[in-house]
């Protein structure tokens, strides 16, 4: 309310005004303080938009940076019993892959390599049970690989390599693949059901405070007060609490994300450490509180000049 206005005003007027607006002793909204009930449920839906966000953009980063890793990525497998002859095949199609135009590096996995990769599963080394596994070609592209290309590499390598299979890395984690883009929709969700339901807490904090300051905003109306003076009332009420709630939720937020992603760095898997978040990731993060705080406002004033249409 401005000055003038609140001048021609009885000195009880003014004390109930000053109450709606927040600078008197009964306070429509707390401000400037995290007493009342409003800033903590802002945080707390700030909180959850924070990990919920977070948790969407690593699952981004996770599919973009392991589909750029495996796109040009293909592995021959030697199915074969005998390991002299599943050596011998072994480099056969490595010497072929790699006068192939259009490779970039061929690489026979060694024993040793596929002993550290497997026995974290088994529990045991290849040679204490004479487990037979497959001889493993590591093949480097400089392209993406093609259905094309991939038909012209089987078809060589098959010639000098009966029982060799190629494989396209990116087809091993298709189902990967599609169980990371159901999370990230998920996360994407959840964002927009928390942006909902700050909305809805806003609202209905709203039209708590008009039913309980009925009668004195009517008293505004016929000194002359307008719909816009009354909403920017309310509107500033709730940006002070968006503001401090948003603050804290960022803080609590921020905290459970970094924790986690201590957590998972230490499991050391090669798909958890390609969902790192990046500096742009933060700043979207920090961009959170800033987005809660204009929802309340907007729907503050909405729902205040709505409310008060009804009432003239």
């Amino acid at each position: 309310m401005n000055a003038p206005l609140q001048s021609v005003l009885p000195g009880s007027m003014s004390k109930r005004l000053r109450s709606i607006s927040g600078a008197g002793g009964a306070e429509l909204v707390q401000q400037g303080r995290l007493s009342g009930p409003m800033p903590w449920v802002i945080a707390i839906m700030v909180a959850l938009t924070v990990i919920a966000a977070a948790a969407g953009l690593a699952l981004s980063n996770t599919a973009r940076n392991a589909a750029d890793t495996l796109s040009g990525g293909a592995t021959v497998q030697v199915v074969e019993a005998n390991p002299v002859e599943r050596d011998r095949q072994a480099r056969e199609a490595a010497r072929v892959l790699q006068a192939t135009p259009g490779v970039l590096e061929v690489h026979i996995v060694s024993q040793d390599e596929i002993q550290r990769l497997i026995e974290p599963w088994l529990g045991v080394r290849i040679g204490d049970e004479q487990i037979p596994v497959p001889a493993l070609v590591d093949v480097r592209l400089r392209d993406p690989i093609s259905g094309e290309k991939l038909g012209q590499m089987r078809h060589k390598v098959r010639q000098v390599a009966p029982a060799a299979r190629v494989d396209a890395q990116s087809t091993w984690l298709k189902p990967v693949f599609s169980a990371i883009d159901s999370l990230r929709l998920l996360a994407i969700a959840l964002v927009a059901l928390l942006g909902c339901a700050l909305a809805a807490a806003v609202l209905l904090a709203v039209r708590t405070a008009l039913g309980t300051n009925r009668e004195t905003i009517e008293i505004v109306h016929l000194l002359g007060g307008t719909d816009s003076q009354i909403a920017r009332i309310f509107q500033r009420s709730i940006g002070f609490d968006a503001a401090g709630g948003g603050a804290l939720g960022l803080g609590m937020g921020l905290f459970v994300v970094l924790l986690l992603g201590q957590r998972l760095e230490g499991l050391g898997a090669g798909l958890v450490s390609t969902g790192s978040l990046g500096p742009l990731d933060w700043v979207l993060l920090a961009l959170v509180p800033i987005g809660g705080v204009v929802l309340a406002i907007i729907t503050a004033r909405l729902t205040v000049m709505r409310a008060l249409k009804k009432m003239l």
